[in-house]
């Protein structure tokens, strides 16, 4: 054998050698590990048997602890009751109830707030505790507490507290927000009086602090019964309210209403004084329905147009009078004067304040006068002296014309009166009727009724007494030329003053010439103007007038001629 075979020989042997050494070690190392295993199975085993003792051991705790003892995340009316026992839950509601005090905040008359409290002691305040406590721990025996753990269990029990009712009723009467002299009553909004320069304002409401008594003694027994601590009655809408308030719609169309009349100003003059009618005065006119309907009291717009009147009209009041003659006379007749027609003007007032119109305002008269106050006819008028038979005629306070004349027949009692008169009207051409006589005047102006001035072409002799036993039926008759200057400068409105004055006879007369006479003939002759279908009358008039006349006065009718042609044009018409 050579080197080399007995090399692979040894190798072989070697190799061998070294597997069986191997299965030998691994036959070793199962039985050690089958060993350890069985030590694991064994400690396992022990662990669980621990583990279970250990949790039948913490069961066993549970049940016995929380039999008697709330557990984790129970509460009571609010507040955490874990771990503690029935006992120690009512004691530590017991000494709430010891130290309770309720603090009410209140609210005040003038809008501020103020605090008053009601305490445990004052109204008898103790706990009753029923089932609820008990019954609650009983649901956790038997593992129920182990259900419990992880969640909220939350007990409310409505009935534990109480008070003593007569206690309570008594407190309930002193509280200082129910006492008469604390509460102040809610006041709707209101529209104020009329006040001069400002008009009406909406007066703001008034809040109060009057509560709803009843409302609030439920809640603060609910308060109390809670154990709450505080409580603000303006949270609970405890207060009453007023019905109105100063946004009301209603409030602002009645302002509106009311100030259509009462922006109204209306000025009345009366010569130097005036009348200011305002919203000082219509505000007192004004009613007011329960549907905010504004009334304007026609009586009392009456009542006022009346004082004015009363004030201002002049017609039927005594006057006195400074004659020409340097005595003043006191007259108490008369209808000159201002009249104010106050029906009408009470009427228009009435529709110009229902309008909202103001202005100026002149009254509706009957009759008005040459200026206000005492001496109404003014600075022009007629100055009419029965005893001396003599008139003047005034304008501008300046004598402009005067004239004898001859008055009413006293002697048969047709008297011309005195007093104060106006011109009625003016007309030419007139025809004086009575009883026993039509007489046509060329200027006729009445004054009082059917007496008046005018022109007299039968007089020849005017002044003197000739009015005693000669006089008219108590027209104021004047010569021809006087009448028409007179009914010249005239007005219909112009105050005649007729008086007596003692002392102021006289026997003088002022004599009416032919020539005067003839010129009433020859001024109708002359008013025939154009002939015409309706000249009849003029044509008419003026042939009486000259029939009328004297042969004197004939004479001086120089246009006699015009009144033959006016005839003939007139018949040739016909």
């Amino acid at each position: 054998m050579n080197k080399t075979e007995d090399r692979r020989t040894e190798n072989h042997r070697s190799e061998k050698s070294e597997a069986n050494t191997a299965q030998g070690q691994h036959r070793r190392n199962s039985k050690a590990g089958a060993a350890q295993r069985s030590r694991r199975r064994m400690i396992i085993c022990v662990v669980i048997a621990m583990v279970l003792v250990l949790a039948l051991f913490l069961y066993i705790l549970g049940e016995r602890y929380f039999r008697t003892h709330y557990v984790w995340g129970t509460t009571v009316n609010g507040d955490s009751v874990a771990g503690m026992t029935v006992e120690e839950v009512q004691a530590s509601l017991l000494s709430e109830i010891d130290d309770y005090t309720l603090v009410i905040t209140e609210r005040t008359g003038d809008g501020g707030t103020t605090e008053e409290t009601i305490t445990g002691s004052e109204i008898g305040l103790t706990l009753t505790f029923d089932d609820s406590l008990e019954e609650a721990l009983e649901a956790q025996a038997d593992g129920g507490w182990l259900m419990s753990l992880g969640t909220k269990t939350e007990l409310e029990i409505s009935t534990m507290v109480e008070y003593n009712e007569t206690a309570w009723e008594q407190k309930m009467d002193s509280l200082q927000c129910f006492q008469d002299d604390f509460v102040t009553k809610p006041e709707d909004a209101y529209l104020s009086e009329y006040q001069e320069g400002v008009g009406y304002e909406i007066v703001e409401a008034v809040a109060g602090n009057q509560t709803n008594q009843s409302k609030v003694i439920e809640i603060l027994a609910e308060a109390v019964l809670n154990l709450e601590e505080t409580i603000n009655l303006e949270d609970y809408d405890c207060y009453r309210t007023p019905a109105v308030t100063s946004d009301d719609e209603s409030l602002t169309e009645l302002k509106e209403n009311l100030e259509k009349y009462t922006d109204v100003v209306i000025t009345y003059t009366f010569d130097e004084n005036e009348e200011v009618l305002d919203g000082s005065t219509i505000s007192g006119w004004l009613s007011v329905d329960e549907d905010n309907n504004v009334t304007l009291n026609a009586d009392y717009v009456s009542e006022y147009v009346a004082t004015l009147r009363k004030k201002y009209d002049t017609i039927f009041h005594s006057r006195t009078f400074m004659t020409t003659y340097g005595e003043e006379v006191t007259l108490d007749g008369g209808d000159y004067g201002w009249w104010m027609n106050y029906v009408q003007e009470a009427e228009d007032l009435t529709a110009m304040i229902e309008a909202g119109e103001s202005g100026e305002r002149t009254p509706v008269y009957y009759q008005t006068a040459a200026s206000y106050g005492a001496q109404d006819y003014g600075d022009t008028y007629v100055e009419v002296n029965l005893t001396a038979q003599h008139l003047y005629f005034y304008q501008d306070g300046e004598i402009v014309l005067e004239s004898d004349f001859v008055s009413g027949k006293s002697s048969s009692g047709w008297d011309t009166p005195e007093g104060v008169y106006g011109i009625t009207y003016k007309e030419t051409n007139a025809t004086l009727t009575g009883e026993n006589y039509e007489t046509p005047v060329s200027y006729w102006m009445p004054f009082n009724g059917n007496v008046g001035l005018h022109d007299a072409t039968w007089r020849s002799s005017f002044g003197g007494s000739l009015y005693k036993t000669g006089g008219s039926h108590g027209c104021i008759n004047l010569p021809y030329l006087v009448a028409k200057e007179l009914y010249s400068l005239i007005e219909t409105g112009t105050a005649v003053i007729c008086y007596n004055l003692e002392g102021t006879e006289s026997d003088s007369t002022t004599s009416q010439e032919a020539e005067e006479i003839a010129q009433s003939c020859i001024d109708a002759i002359n008013n025939i103007g154009t002939v015409t279908k309706n000249s009849k009358d003029l044509i008419e008039r003026a042939r009486q007038i000259y029939d009328d006349l004297s042969s004197a006065e004939h004479a001086y009718v120089d246009n006699y001629d015009v009144l033959v042609e006016a005839e003939s044009a007139y018949a040739a018409l016909s």
